[in-house]
C-alpha cells in the first residue's frame, strides 16, 4: 500500500464504520477498485484503522459509558451472540464469503430492507425512555440479528438498527445502541484478529497503521454527528437507496470485468 491508497482505504472505513452501509464492504470494493494486493499487512491495516473509529465512539460516548454498569450488561448480552457465532464460524465465513460478488448483493438487499424498516419507524414513539432500560431479552435479539453482519456488504450497524427498530426503538435509539454495541463487537473481532497476526512491521509500514488509526478516528467521529443529525431529519431510506446503487454499479463493473 501506498500513502494515497492508506488515506482512502482509512477515510472509507471512519465514514461508513458507522453508518448502515457496510465498512467491510466498502474496503473490499475500493481495495478492488484500486486493485491493492491482499497481503497479512493490507488485512493487518484494515483490522487496525477499526479500532480507530471505535475510540471515536467512546470519546463521543464517554458520559454514558461512565455512567454506571447498567449499559455495559445491556451490550454484554447483545454482544454473546455475535461473540459465539463469531469465534465458531468466522474462519468460513472469511474464506467463502469476503468477495465483491457477495458484497454488492448484501448491499442491495440490506438496502431494499432498510427502505422499508424507514417506513415503519418515520413517526414512532420509543417503546424504551432511556437505552439503557432495554430488556435483557430484547438486547439478546438484537445480538441475534447483528451475527448476519458477518457476511460482508451486510452492515453491521445496519444489523443491529434494523434490530433495534424490530424491538421498540425509536430512529435515534435504534442508531445510538448500535453505536454503543459497536464496542465490544469490534473491540473482541479486531482484538481477536490482531492477536492472530504475526508478522513484523517495517517503519514505513508502522507509519501507515498510525496514519490510517488518526484518519480513521476523525472520520468516524465526523461521520458519527453527521449521521445522527441525517436519521432525525431524514430516517434511514437514503442510505438504502444509497446501498442499492453502489451494489449495483459494482456487480456491473464486476460483469463487465469478467466479459473482457
Amino acid at each position: 500500500m501506498d500513502i494515497i491508497q492508506t488515506i482512502v482505504i482509512a477515510v472509507i472505513e471512519g465514514l461508513t464504520e458507522f453508518l448502515p452501509v457496510s465498512s467491510t464492504g466498502h474496503m473490499i470494493l475500493a481495495s478492488a477498485a484500486m486493485k491493492i494486493h491482499e497481503n497479512e499487512f493490507v488485512k493487518t491495516f484494515e483490522i487496525f484503522i477499526q479500532l480507530g473509529a471505535i475510540f471515536a465512539i467512546v470519546m463521543l460516548y464517554s458520559k454514558r459509558f461512565l455512567n454506571g454498569l447498567t449499559i455495559y450488561y445491556k451490550l454484554a448480552v447483545a454482544f454473546l451472540p455475535t461473540g459465539i457465532v463469531g469465534f465458531l464460524a468466522y474462519k468460513t465465513i472469511k474464506a467463502y464469503l469476503f468477495n465483491p460478488t457477495v458484497v454488492s448483493l448484501s448491499l442491495i438487499i440490506g438496502g431494499i430492507i432498510l427502505i422499508i424498516i424507514d417506513k415503519k419507524v418515520v413517526s414512532r414513539e420509543s417503546k424504551t425512555d432511556m437505552l439503557e432500560n432495554i430488556s435483557y431479552k430484547n438486547a439478546f435479539f438484537i445480538g441475534l440479528i447483528q451475527c448476519f453482519s458477518m457476511v460482508p456488504g451486510v452492515s453491521r450497524a445496519a444489523a443491529t438498527i434494523i434490530g433495534g427498530v424490530f424491538n421498540g426503538f425509536d430512529k435515534k435509539q435504534a442508531t445510538e445502541f448500535s453505536f454503543l454495541l459497536a464496542v465490544p463487537t469490534m473491540f473482541a473481532a479486531s482484538g481477536y484478529d490482531l492477536l492472530k497476526t504475526e508478522i513484523e512491521f517495517t517503519g514505513n509500514e508502522i507509519f501507515l497503521l498510525g496514519l490510517g488509526f488518526v484518519i480513521a478516528f476523525f472520520t468516524a467521529w465526523l461521520a458519527v454527528k453527521i449521521f445522527l443529525k441525517i436519521v432525525e431529519n431524514y430516517g434511514f431510506k437514503h442510505f438504502g437507496y444509497y446501498r442499492i446503487v453502489i451494489g449495483i454499479i459494482f456487480l456491473i463493473f464486476l460483469w463487465g470485468k469478467d466479459l473482457t
